[in-house]
């Protein structure tokens, strides 16, 4: 069963920028409500997309280089890398439906 990837301020150059698949990465914090209802949600996507693309989390208070160079303001944020560049984000708790939506389109 893939879990999610733990990204951090070290592999985060590695795992995201460098990999060969599209990447969500999803910033959060264990303190924050909404990261929690989209904790699951991410879970499934990672076994879901398993060998297609590479589905991780970022803890913004143990990781705070990497959520200060994405800008990241409020979580849950979702961004959604390709070849080393962001070509999505997302704020907030949304649907399974759309973050599916988001990550296909890198995808196919």
């Amino acid at each position: 069963m893939a879990k999610p990837i733990e990204f951090t301020d070290s592999n985060f150059e590695e795992e995201v920028l460098n990999s060969d698949k599209p990447v969500l990465v999803d910033f959060w914090a264990e303190w924050c409500g909404p990261c929690r209802m989209i904790g699951p949600i991410v879970e499934e996507m990672a076994e879901e997309y398993e060998g297609k693309a590479k589905i991780g989390k970022v803890d913004v208070d143990s990781n705070p280089e990497v959520s200060v160079k994405y800008g990241i303001r409020s979580i849950p944020s979702l961004l959604i890398f390709k070849d080393g560049e962001v070509v999505d984000q997302i704020v907030g708790a949304v649907p399974k439906s759309h973050l599916t939506k988001q990550l296909e389109a890198q995808v196919a």
